[in-house]
């Protein structure tokens, strides 16, 4: 073992919560060392995640628009063919230049950045292996955890990487699934399932919640899986899979609804049903790092463990497991190792899908106020109201905001529509800010824009929607 370098700060993994810390680490004058076992930065998000989806899913939705949306424009194209090992060329161009970029981001900003896998050798220390055998100990006054998530597996059903596969794996395909089959109606199998659909995949999606997308404000999952059905997908809700073998160049899914069962037969099996913390294999035990009843390492309020040295962020502690949630708890946990009090606002965190039509969502559901007993007011505007909307024929979907009954503080934000990812930042910081539906309600938005969407759900909270946007 080489002789060891002593840091301020060691990161454990270089994805979106552990090189974002690194960077603000240095910024407020640490010593740094960032671990991350793939050559590649980036983690999950950058490599197999965020990234290389919404490159397949622009994309797709390229191809989609071309191939059957252009008549009605006026523009009549023909000859129009797919080249999917072009456009697979192209996602892995998008994550080399933004992986790439992460490492200059480093770089630039003094951080060293050490290829291996790390363990943790007690609370002051961490051994890197590498792939050639070699292996050096990090001297750390902290250390912190971020070290991602991996896919669950479902209990009997062994991924094979060609048939059946993870997230991963669906974005690898080197031909356009047949008929293909979605196992979790989450927010990755559907976006990943949009893809292989619009190139021309049938797609299934079993489910055994009675909706798809659980944890969105009810009236928005609702009204995303009827723009799905439209489209084309099908939905097997309250369907339970009890078993799945593969069969010659098949895949066949048992599957039951109430008492009735029946076979399903896919060329492809996506298992999308959730992530779990990568906790195996760094050392938690040996240390003696505590985890919670799921499974995720416990921190404090300042994201620090039962061994006061040692911090966690990301995927591996509590919470949605967003590349977004896990970069700003990276930033409040080094921001607390150097006594700056730091936090993260959870009640603020922005979620999105990303299909068509896009999805947002910022704050409290309407299923949720209700069960806390919060009173309050709803207001909606759907896009068939909006002039932009219209001019693009983007007509699906709605804005809808929750406000306090009593105080008229925004206590939610959903959207579904064209370009809702991008307004949802508006509704995260009027929650952020405590902003009242009447401010949003009296800003002027630019006419004609989708934005104007948010104002008129505001306005009719307070009984003020022009209707002529």
């Amino acid at each position: 073992m080489t002789e060891e370098k002593k840091y301020d700060l060691v990161v454990i993994g270089g994805g979106p919560g552990g090189y974002t810390a690194a960077v603000r680490a240095s910024q407020l004058g640490m010593t740094v060392a960032c671990v991350e076992k793939h050559s590649r930065l980036g983690g999950v998000c950058l490599n197999v995640g965020c990234i290389p989806s919404k490159a397949l899913l622009d994309s797709s939705e390229l191809y989609a628009t071309v191939s059957r949306r252009l008549a009605v424009h006026g523009i009549h194209a023909e000859g129009i063919s797919l080249d999917l090992p072009a456009m697979m060329t192209r996602k892995h161009q998008v994550v080399a230049d933004l992986t790439g970029q992460v490492r200059k981001l480093l770089e630039a900003s003094r951080v060293e950045i050490v290829t291996g896998v790390a363990e943790l050798a007690d609370a002051h220390h961490v051994r890197v292996s590498g792939e050639d055998g070699s292996s050096r100990s990090l001297n750390a006054g902290f250390i912190l955890l971020a070290t991602g998530s991996v896919p669950t597996p479902m209990p009997g059903v062994e991924f094979d990487g060609r048939r059946i596969v993870d997230s991963t794996g669906a974005l690898q395909f080197t031909e356009i699934p047949s008929k293909l089959g979605l196992i979790g109606g989450g927010f990755i199998g559907l976006e990943l399932g949009s893809v292989w659909q619009r190139l021309g995949s049938e797609v299934t999606v079993i489910e055994m919640l009675p909706q798809i997308a659980s944890g969105l404000d009810g009236q928005i999952s609702r009204s995303l899986k009827r723009s799905l059905d439209k489209q084309g997908m099908m939905f097997r809700l309250k369907t339970r899979v009890h078993h799945v073998e593969t069969s010659g160049d098949g895949v066949n899914v048992t599957v039951a609804s109430g008492a009735a069962e029946e076979t399903l037969i896919f060329d492809k099996i996506l298992v999308a049903v959730g992530r779990k913390p990568q906790t195996r294999g760094i050392g938690l035990e040996a240390v003696g790092v505590e985890l919670d009843t799921t499974g995720h390492v416990r921190i404090n309020a300042g994201f620090q463990t039962n061994v006061t040295s040692i911090y966690a962020a990301g995927d591996i502690v509590a919470g949605p497991m967003l590349a977004h949630k896990a970069s700003a708890e990276g930033i409040a946990a080094v921001e607390n190792m150097a006594g700056i009090s730091s936090e993260v606002h959870y009640d603020t965190l922005p979620s999105v899908i990303y299909t068509s039509p896009e999805v947002a969502s910022a704050g409290l559901t309407e299923e949720q106020v209700k069960q806390r007993n919060i009173p309050c007011r709803i207001g909606t505007f759907p896009f068939t109201g909006n002039g932009r909307a219209r001019c693009m024929g983007e007509t699906e979907g709605l804005v809808k905001i929750i406000a306090h009954a009593k105080t008229d503080r925004i206590i939610g934000v959903h959207i579904i529509g064209h370009g809702a990812s991008e307004m949802i930042a508006e509704g995260v910081m009027a929650i952020e800010m405590g902003a009242s539906s009447e401010d949003i309600a009296r800003t002027v938005h630019s006419h004609p824009t989708f934005s104007e969407a948010l104002m008129e759900a505001a306005a009719s909270i307070q009984k003020q929607a022009s209707k002529r946007s």
